[in-house]
């Protein structure tokens, strides 16, 4: 087993041996196996295309990392067909709840699927490792994907047709020249320090405890956070339900700490029983402390090189937007490399997934740091400001929505895309150009699994012709509602179920125009 170096092993796999030629090449070549590189291997993979992952490690590795994934991760696990799995293990919850002193009442609390009647919950909390595996059990059944553990990448070249790379293994060394190579290795990237590229942002000066324990406690599913508690003075502390029995506990520590005296037992199990109380029984899970970072690269296309995921950007854990931002990185990446590679798009149309996921991490960055800032007041007058918002919030409507214990992550609208179409016609409400359809019952399914993961004409009662290569769906009731179409009406949605464009009177020559737009064609019409 390779590079395990203290690492547990939630399920070993093995090294897989050298190719047999010293010098290959390859399409795409994705780098690392974490939950986002393999969705990114298993969407490029389920278009046909092929595709080689290398991974140092030859294990999934058990580890407290994600575990709350948003309905939007959900969609997207549904779209690569491992949703089910997902939720069939997680933990559903929709509700959160924010605590204030030794109130034991919630000053205020939230519901995530504020739109009910949708296939999927506001958001389920799954440890990483599962939704590993599902991702890969998924990968081993098609063909074109080759996943190569314990296979380290050493040294890379740029060249004009792709990234010359040298792969390391036990068993000998090879040359691999990837036409794309996408970098999903992480935020300690070593796609990243290879080329020279750093992170731009803040490290918040402040520690959190992570413990996660087992223990059999009848509690509901829902969320938990706690502004200066009882048995954690002054500071925070989050609870969140997981499969098995596990419960992820956290606590603010400060920032003079020592950190490996933080993690260990003894200094962990005050803390769990102030929360829980002293005659709890539980188990040790996992112990870590981490601390806040905000950053993210410049830009995340390189060339031939594109960086998808924590290996591009860096957020706080409260708001869940880490591992779900590197589900938005796959979902917007995917299908537009598909088009490039198949030749239905010029190589610009990868320049808009450099602008729509700095979009989206730069409004992730922006929630994160306000959270940090409201969790993590460092004068007398924020902390004197935050007391007040939760003080008025218990009891004043428009004081709660100013509660920040963490904006949990959801879907960011692409404002200034250029792949939409604006739009020409009034519209009141519905879904705009550059924002992500909201599900609904359609025909005894669902709307999201009928768009799928190609081009779509939504349509309410038209009929004309739409361009090769894109389908048409039929809508009304709920659906056309939740669109805001009224009779007559159609958008055009994208392979990752974003709106492009749409109309009240549709013509063939507006769709075909924005089908260009959307595929980054005629410079977006510009």
């Amino acid at each position: 087993m390779a590079n395990v170096q203290g690492i547990r092993v939630y399920r070993e796999i093995g090294a897989t041996p050298p190719p047999v030629a010293s010098e290959e090449h390859a399409p795409i070549v994705i780098v690392g196996a974490g939950p986002v590189g393999l969705a990114m291997a298993l969407d490029l993979g389920r278009r046909g295309q092929p595709v080689v992952l290398v991974t140092r490690f030859d294990f999934i590795a058990h580890a407290s990392k994600a575990i709350c994934f948003s309905k939007r991760s959900l969609d997207i696990l549904d779209r690569l067909g491992v949703g089910d799995a997902a939720l069939d293990k997680g933990v559903m919850w929709n509700v959160g709840k924010v605590f204030w002193g030794d109130n034991p009442e919630p000053v205020y609390q939230f519901d995530m699927l504020p739109v009910k009647g949708q296939k999927r919950p506001g958001f389920i909390n799954i440890q990483q490792y599962y939704i590993e595996e599902y991702l890969y059990e998924a990968l081993v059944t098609l063909p074109n994907v080759d996943i190569r553990w314990g296979h380290t990448l050493q040294a890379m070249t740029p060249r004009n047709d792709g990234v010359a790379l040298r792969i390391e293994t036990a068993d000998g060394d090879y040359d691999l020249h990837a036409g794309w190579l996408l970098a999903c290795d992480g935020s300690r990237s070593t796609v990243r320090d290879l080329l020279g590229l750093d992170f731009e942002g803040r490290v918040f000066e402040d520690n959190f405890l992570i413990a996660d324990i087992r223990m059999k406690r009848e509690m509901e599913s829902e969320r938990r956070f706690w502004f200066d508690p009882p048995f954690n003075p002054g500071k925070s502390a989050l609870m969140h339900r997981q499969p098995d029995d596990v419960w992820r506990l956290d606590f603010q520590l400060g920032w003079d700490i020592d950190r490996k005296a933080a993690i260990q037992p003894e200094n962990v199990e005050p803390y769990v029983r102030a929360m829980l109380g002293d005659d709890v029984e539980f188990e040790r899970e996992w112990y870590s402390v981490y601390t806040f970072q905000c950053r993210r690269m410049a830009r995340f296309v390189h060339g031939r090189t594109i960086f998808v995921g924590d290996s591009a950007h860096l957020v706080s854990p409260f708001g869940a937007r880490g591992c779900n931002g590197g589900f938005a990185d796959v979902d917007n990446l995917g299908w537009k490399l598909d088009l490039v590679l198949r030749g239905a798009a010029g190589e610009d149309l990868i320049e808009s997934y450099n602008d729509e996921a700095i979009e989206t991490a730069d409004e992730n960055i922006l929630n994160s740091t306000r959270s940090t800032d409201f969790l993590t007041p460092k004068s007398t007058a924020s902390r004197a400001l935050r007391d007040a918002v939760l003080e008025l919030a218990a009891d004043h409507p428009f004081a709660r929505p100013f509660v920040n214990s963490g904006r949990l992550s959801t879907a960011v609208s692409y404002a200034r895309s250029a792949l939409s179409t604006p739009d020409h016609d009034d519209w009141e409400g519905g879904i705009a150009p550059g924002q992500p359809v909201t599900d609904a019952p359609l025909n005894g399914g669902w709307l999201l699994e009928a768009l799928g993961g190609d081009f779509a004409l939504v349509a309410n009662d038209w009929t004309g012709p739409v361009p090769d290569g894109v389908r048409t769906i039929a809508v009304d009731g709920v659906a056309a509602a939740r669109l805001g179409l009224p009779e007559g009406a159609a958008c055009l949605v994208r392979p990752d179920q974003y709106v492009a464009a749409r109309w009240k009177t549709p013509r063939a020559e507006d769709v075909e125009m924005a089908l260009t737009r959307a595929k980054g064609g005629a410079a977006c019409l510009h």
